[in-house]
């Protein structure tokens, strides 16, 4: 039990299990399965806000091209799922059944060599992972061995993504296009439509992400979160110690590109399709906010970011179709300019504080001796009066 408590208060794991109880228990009993369904479509952006608290807060690397990773994880997965969905039996009355539609629809009579691996589900699971951490390598390798960094790495993450969604949609007989891939039903013959395959899917989401930030916070907590706090800082300083800087941004920028990849296979599962509309570079700015509005310090900061930013923007466009675009700006310039530091900024600055001093104060309360009282004068014993002199003598 002590160890238990020790693991808690070393790792500050309060607000996280906080957190479980709330995506674990309360909302599953309060929300119905399609508002579940949505919640569990924003928490798949958490794994890239989460992947932005570590490459930007604790890096100090700005990216704004996250989409792309996001991305290649989503088509990773929905290319089993396609390849899946695309049996012959089902694509008979194509002119090349066994293939996915829109390669029959521009000609293509094989599959491609590209979508062989993508046969087998334990390759295109680890394809996942390690496709956006092998294109986060090339790039990052490539940048900061050359010491490129700042506003011009970013610059050059968002020419990243452009590239990327161009390459998408120009290739549609390989990739589906301006369309991407939709048509994912069933994962090796399990239908992920029904209500009880999306609590499940749910449930992974949360069990994966919960992972994700257990994962990132024994990196702080460990001698490699310090010297990612000392680079970001005075990277001279410790380039002058004898560690290489580059090193450490390329290990921080491929650990964001796999959490990104989890979540883009978790949005293909739960939502059934992929599309170049989350490999550009205005979802990857969105990807920045959620990071900006929960906290960039903070990895649970960093989860509530993304649900409330996407919990508003289901709500505006619902309520007010005509003006959502201008509350959610509202929301955005309001929250950056009232809390530079996040939501998680307001906890620790505001609300812990007060907490802290709150206890303190019952706590010593507590504790104050009593004061001292006054005890009652005893009752005054009847006197007897005094007899005239003589009197008691002649009595005796």
């Amino acid at each position: 039990m002590n160890f238990i408590k020790a693991s808690i208060q070393r790792y500050q794991l309060g607000s996280l299990l906080l957190l479980v109880l709330l995506l674990a228990v309360v909302l599953p009993l309060s929300l119905d399965i399609f508002r579940l369904n949505l919640v569990g479509k924003y928490l798949t952006y958490a794994f890239v806000a989460v992947g932005l608290v570590m490459v930007w807060g604790y890096g100090g690397v700005l990216s704004l091209g996250q989409g792309v990773f996001f991305g290649i994880g989503g088509y990773a997965m929905a290319m089993f799922l396609k390849l899946e969905a695309s049996d012959p039996v089902s694509t008979k009355i194509q002119t090349t059944p066994g293939i996915p539609d829109f390669m029959d629809w521009n000609q293509i009579t094989e599959l491609p060599a590209l979508w062989l691996p993508f046969k087998s589900l334990p390759l295109s699971l680890a394809l996942v992972v390690l496709a956006p951490m092998a294109l986060a390598w090339l790039i990052s390798f490539a940048m900061f061995k050359r010491r490129v960094g700042g506003v011009y790495f970013a610059i050059i993450t968002q020419a990243v993504a452009l590239i990327c969604t161009v390459l998408i949609i120009g290739q549609q007989g390989y990739t589906g296009g301006v369309n991407g891939m939709t048509d994912l039903k069933t994962l090796l013959g399990w239908d992920t439509r029904t209500d009880s395959a999306k609590y499940v899917l749910y449930y992974v989401c949360v069990a994966l992400l919960v992972g994700s930030i257990l994962l990132c916070r024994w990196i702080q907590t460990s001698k490699l979160g310090t010297l990612l706090l000392a680079m970001r800082d005075k990277e001279d300083r410790v380039r002058f110690s004898g560690y290489d800087v580059s090193n450490f941004k390329v290990f921080i920028f491929c650990l964001a590109a796999g959490l990104s990849g989890i979540g883009g296979a978790m949005f293909a599962l739960q939502v059934g399709f992929m599309s170049p509309s989350f490999v550009g570079i205005v979802p990857s700015i969105e990807m920045v906010i959620f990071c900006a509005v929960g906290g960039r310090m903070s990895l649970v900061g960093a989860v509530y970011g993304a649900l409330l930013v996407n919990a508003g923007t289901t709500l505006f466009s619902e309520s007010f179709p005509d003006l959502w675009l201008f509350l959610m700006a509202a929301l955005f310039i309001g929250v950056t300019m009232a809390f530079p530091m996040g939501l998680a900024g307001v906890w620790e600055e505001k609300i812990r504080p007060w907490w802290k001093s709150r206890r303190q104060a019952l706590r010593d309360a507590a504790v104050k001796p009593p004061a001292p009282t006054v005890s009652a004068t005893p009752a005054a014993q009847p006197v007897e009066p005094a007899l005239p002199e003589g009197i008691g003598s002649q009595r005796a």
